[in-house]
């Protein structure tokens, strides 16, 4: 470089300069090596043979000689021609070296101007590189319903610059960039890279595109290491850990955050690392990838003057790099905007106003709006550009005649686009693009890897977060030992598990708890990562492995609460013998409670009306599980007296509430060695002491009433009930069916047919209270055999321990005056409905039923519930991975958005 720069400064020596040091700016002429003489032999062969290093201009007379200073980064030119040009709005002198500064302009009014990015970038660039030119073709976009969006807009750029985007906020900045970066398609035209379709060819360009939004996409738990190293697992997963760490490090010295590799991200309230290393480090996730084409969300806003010029100089270092950078920035500063290679203005409405040189744009809008001195644009006393002079011009509103501003503009936005159309549209030129695209290492691992990665992540993120851990862990425990001790009933100063009136309670709460701690451990899970998947459905990454991780750890961390609560409730309360039920119940119950939140989750946008959703989601839970209001008493417009009514069946506290009482009721150790022979007594007693004789007296009333001509409706449907019960009955006992049955109608229902019926009746009384003696004398059996085997105090020890008489007066409906319901067509049983076997095929049953029917298949209601329970988990997965609550909320938002146009 001491060579170099004596070479240059001396004069006449030009030959002695390195090649890939010097740029040459000249008129384009043809010339032959024979005709050149003197000192320039060298410098001519040069240029024939590294176009790369000569630009050239029109009329320009002389030559332009540009040093690059590589070590400092600094361009030296000098010109020696007799040319009127200026630099920095002062005259240029001929053979006197000035250095070309960052932002630089050459002007002459014979010549092109002649930009600092257009020197530099031919020293930066790689030679034989593949360019990247991005082009737009009179792309446009509008919002529904709104006049808001990006007017018709056209351009062609190509890599290696750095592009900003101003205008007045509101105006469609951030628009543009999500049409330009795929995420919003537009209305009309398309946008090629490399004459690619980004949306048509997407498979083509994948990973071509980088996006860095406004807002942070960190990962706040994790450190800056950890949040570029997961990033880069699910970049490059072709890559082994070896090269993925060589990666990660690169960009950790690059972005110079070497220093706080180890440190947490934090959030902006409880900051570990600087908004400008946050912003770098955002910057970083996109880089490490390499992709061609970055778009940059508002790069500097929130920083400090220093952060914003070290974010600013690391965007135009991946410029000069070659990749181009398109950035939205609000007000930069005088050196920040002289980086920029090219800029945008929007004005309000997403009307493109300019594109072109940002110094240009102040001696266009200066030119314009009639200023004084349209063509100087710096200060010539400190060279400082004030960028925000543009914006005052465009938003310039008119004086009234009393000399004060009015609210209405000097030019409206529409006047802005035509003079645009009129002054700038025209001398846009397509850039050269090859159907090639620069190949990256950017590949996505399988789902199975992915679903790894993610759940490392996640679980790293979590137990990193020591109070969220801390108190997920401790608060199922903690309700427990509440729950329990304040429902732990002393029967006359002394704990009997037999006499705790509170059990009913305790195990309803245990339900209303599990699905309160499922829904509130899953409610955040996606919404809080919404920002970070945003930036990852850029890399096609797959949602169903991101979900799955997702329900890896809030399933783990239910099943941990769960196991906690039952060992601590029932230790209190002296539960015994029924951990495991409870656990798979509850843990069930919180898995369901866990879907529900994902959903919730998935749907909305804000973190308050997820909360505020919460009591809309559990009320229900608590009003229709059967308990706090008996199905039977529930509006006439939901009830049914027959079965658990629809909006219970869709109730998980039903479903789980249910299987706790008919486990603990029939599975416990001292109930289960009667339970069939109580039951099969209840059933026949039932038929024997209450439906029989009902029925009975039905035969003697309709008789009478089709006798004497009275009450015929009500005759009817008594009749009704009558042929249904007995067919019922016989179907049921399996005994000789009764032929007159068809003839248990108004017409044909007199003298012979009622004492036929009211002889099958007794007939049929008679073999259910046989039943009944024979099923009681088995039940005083199998007491006997255990008294005798156990020994009577065992065994009172044994009921006192084991069979709770409150839960056994709830399953048995003891305190219920009617045990009989009359339907429209049946008569309905309420008496003992833990030992009633219900009749539908289909599963549906009436509330603690001991079984369910399905398929012609009895299920013990313990595993027909839970099963249950998984069945509705399973579809609010399915929903979730279709996302079918994001698409409801979407339809809903834009169905009132129509409503209130």
């Amino acid at each position: 470089e001491v060579k170099d720069a004596k070479a240059f400064i001396l004069g006449g020596k030009h030959r002695q300069i390195d090649p890939g040091n010097m740029l040459v700016i000249t008129r384009p002429k043809e010339t032959s090596i024979d005709e050149l003489e003197g000192a320039w032999v060298e410098m001519h062969k040069r240029k024939m043979q590294d176009q790369e290093r000569v630009v050239e201009r029109e009329s320009l007379n002389g030559e332009i000689i540009v040093l690059f200073l590589r070590s400092t980064g600094t361009f030296v030119f000098l010109y020696n021609g007799n040319n009127k040009l200026t630099f920095e709005g002062r005259p240029l002198t001929r053979n006197k070296f000035y250095i070309f500064k960052q932002g630089g302009i050459i002007r002459g009014n014979e010549i092109a101007p002649i930009y600092y990015s257009e020197v530099s970038s031919r020293f930066f660039q790689k030679p034989g590189g593949i360019k990247i030119v991005l082009s737009a073709v009179n792309i446009e976009y509008r919002y529904p319903l709104s006049q808001n969006g990006i007017r018709p807009f056209s351009f062609s750029e190509e890599s290696g610059q750095l592009i900003g985007i101003m205008g007045v906020s509101g105006s469609g900045k951030s628009t543009l960039l999500n049409v330009l970066n795929g995420k919003l398609k537009p209305r009309k035209g398309k946008i090629l890279i490399n004459s690619n379709d980004i949306h048509r060819d997407a498979a083509k360009i994948e990973g071509q595109i980088g996006f860095v939004p406004q807002d942070d996409l960190l990962i706040e738990e994790l450190s800056v290491y950890q949040n570029l190293y997961y990033n880069a697992k699910l970049c490059f997963g072709n890559l082994n850990e070896e090269r993925i760490s060589e990666i990660v490090e690169k960009v950790l010295r690059d972005l110079g955050l070497d220093e706080i590799r180890d440190l947490k991200v934090g959030n902006p309230l409880n900051k570990f690392i600087s908004g400008g290393q946050r912003k770098r480090l955002n910057i970083g996730l996109e880089l490490m990838r390499e992709p061609s084409i970055l778009f940059i969300d508002e790069p500097t806003s929130g920083l400090s003057s220093l952060d914003s010029d070290m974010v600013m100089a690391l965007l135009k270092e991946q410029a000069v790099k070659g990749k181009l950078v398109i950035a939205n920035i609000h007000q930069p500063s005088s050196d920040n905007f002289k980086l920029l290679d090219k800029l945008w203005v929007i004005d309000k409405g997403g009307y493109p106003i300019y594109t072109g040189n940002p110094l240009e744009a102040v001696v266009y809008f200066k030119t314009l709006s009639g200023q004084v001195n349209p063509g100087q644009t710096e200060c010539l006393c400190c060279g400082n550009i004030a960028p925000e002079h543009i914006l005052k011009i465009i938003e310039a509103k008119e004086v009234n005649p009393s000399g004060y501003h009015t609210q209405k503009r000097k030019v409206r936005p529409e006047e802005w686009y035509q003079h645009y159309k009129e002054k700038i549209a025209p001398g846009r030129s397509e850039k050269p693009a090859r159907n090639v695209l620069p190949p990256n290492m950017f590949s996505i691992p399988g789902i199975e890897k992915q679903f790894w990665i993610f759940s490392v992540r996640n679980f790293l993120s979590k137990i990193s977060n020591r109070q969220y851990l801390f108190i997920s862990l401790v608060e199922a425990p903690v309700l427990a030992f509440i729950l329990g001790y304040f429902t732990k009933y002393l029967h006359e100063g002394e704990y009997l598990f037999a006499e705790n009136v509170n059990l009913p309670s305790f195990l309803f709460m245990a339900v209303v708890v599990s699905l309160f701690l499922g829904l509130t451990v899953s409610a955040e899970e996606i919404i809080k990562d919404r920002k970070i998947l945003e930036r990852e459905s850029f890399l096609n990454l797959s949602w169903f492995s991101y979900l799955n991780s997702k329900l890896g750890w809030v399933f783990l961390l239910s099943a941990i609460q769960m196991i906690s609560f039952v060992i601590v409730g029932n230790l209190i309360l002296e539960i015994r013998g029924m951990t495991l039920t409870y656990w798979l119940v509850l843990f069930s119950a919180a898995c369901f409670a866990n879907m529900l939140g994902l959903a919730i989750s998935s749907a909305f946008n804000s973190v308050v009306t997820i909360y505020i959703l919460v009591p809309f989601v559990l009320v229900p839970q608590l009003l229709l599980g059967g308990v706090v209001v008996k199905f039977d008493d529930l509006h006439d417009s939901v009830t049914d007296k027959v079965y658990v009514p629809l909006v219970g069946d869709l109730m998980a506290s039903r479903w789980a509430f249910e299987a706790l009482a008919v486990q603990q009721f029939a599975g416990n150790r001292f109930q289960k060695h009667f339970f069939d022979h109580e039951q099969l007594n209840s059933d026949a007693s039932f038929k024997a002491s209450f439906l029989i004789p009902r029925l009975m007296s039905k035969v003697e009333l309709a008789e009478r009433n089709i006798r004497i001509g009275a009450g015929t409706v009500e005759t009817e449907r008594d009749l009704v009930i009558l042929r249904n019960e007995i067919d019922y009955l016989q179907r049921s006992s399996g005994l000789m069916p009764f032929e007159y049955i068809d003839n248990i109608n108004p017409e044909e229902f007199h003298g012979l047919v009622a004492e036929e019926t009211a002889g099958y009746l007794i007939y049929m009384r008679l073999h259910y209270s046989q039943i009944a003696r024979e099923a009681a004398a088995e039940r005083d059996m199998v007491y006997l055999h255990l008294e005798e085997e156990m020994g009577s105090h065992a065994l009172h020890n044994l009921r006192q321990g084991h069979h709770n008489k409150a839960l056994a007066d709830l399953l048995l409906n003891r305190y219920e005056v009617n045990f009989i319901y009359r339907s429209d067509t049946r008569l309905v049983q309420k008496k003992d409905p833990v030992y009633l076997i219900p009749e539908s095929n289909i599963g549906r049953a009436h509330f603690y039923a001991p079984v369910k029917k399905f398929n012609y298949v009895y299920v013990d209601t313990l595993w027909f519930n839970i099963s249950a329970l998984w069945l509705m988990s399973l579809i609010l997965y399915l929903a979730i991975l279709l996302n079918i609550p994001g698409r409801v909320v979407a339809f809903f938002e834009s169905f009132s958005f129509l409503t209130e146009k």
